[in-house]
């Protein structure tokens, strides 16, 4: 499934001259989200499963020829990709544009706080996360823009190689919705679920980008 990056996407001044693989994933479980609690731009440590998931995607990077490795700043994600750049020799750039959208007065907050806390705020964002934001959250227009700068500059460094990045759920499906075309209020039901170490195997070539694969376990 190829497409070219939607409405307001321009990758302009973003050309390589061979495609590049991007592996894009979420990282680790963490407690917040074991209990189904919102994150976004606090920073949350990983559980032991999500020190385990670490590892294998370690596994899988020592044999899978990157040629870089790119991590948010967050604990949660660098903790993810610190294993996988030990494996794979490589030194990991972090890369604050790749931090998760903060979503305001719903931090830390599970699905039914919101909905007794924050007056309705919780039903419209379900309804369209994308044109109703969470009370005091990020713009999602922002979010998606600096998640995308940041994975063009990342193929742009690397034409024709394989490059891991360790980012979060929601920056991942909003970035995904531009680069597709797809109406990014739309990103939680096109996107149901990106599994932690898993999702989006992208092909970046001349700003085009193609959705090579989705969730897909990273085994070695």
């Amino acid at each position: 499934m190829d497409g070219r990056p939607g409405r307001g996407g321009s990758t302009e001044g973003t050309a390589v001259t061979e495609p590049t693989e991007l592996v894009v994933v979420r990282h680790g479980e963490t407690v917040w989200h074991r209990e189904n609690r919102y994150a976004g731009s606090s920073d949350v440590a990983l559980t032991e499963n999500g020190v385990r998931q670490a590892e294998a995607l370690a596994r899988w990077a020592a044999t899978a020829g990157l040629s870089a490795i790119v991590s948010s700043t967050l604990s949660r994600a660098a903790d993810t990709a610190a294993p996988a750049g030990e494996a794979a020799g490589l030194a990991v750039a972090a890369d604050p544009r790749l931090v998760e959208q903060d979503f305001g007065d719903g931090e830390g907050l599970t699905s039914r706080e919101m909905r007794e806390r924050l007056d309705g705020a919780r039903e419209r964002f379900e309804l369209d996360p994308f044109r109703n934001p969470l009370p005091g959250s990020e713009d999602p227009v922002k979010a998606t823009e600096r998640g995308v700068a940041a994975l063009a500059d990342a193929a742009r460094a690397h034409p024709g190689g394989r490059v891991l990045v360790v980012a979060h759920g929601t920056l991942i499906r909003l970035v995904l919705c531009r680069f597709l075309g797809m109406d990014a209020g739309r990103y939680r039901r096109a996107f149901p679920k990106v599994g932690n170490c898993r999702g989006a195997r992208l092909r970046w070539e001349e700003g085009e980008v193609g959705l090579l694969g989705f969730n897909e376990p990273m085994e070695a």
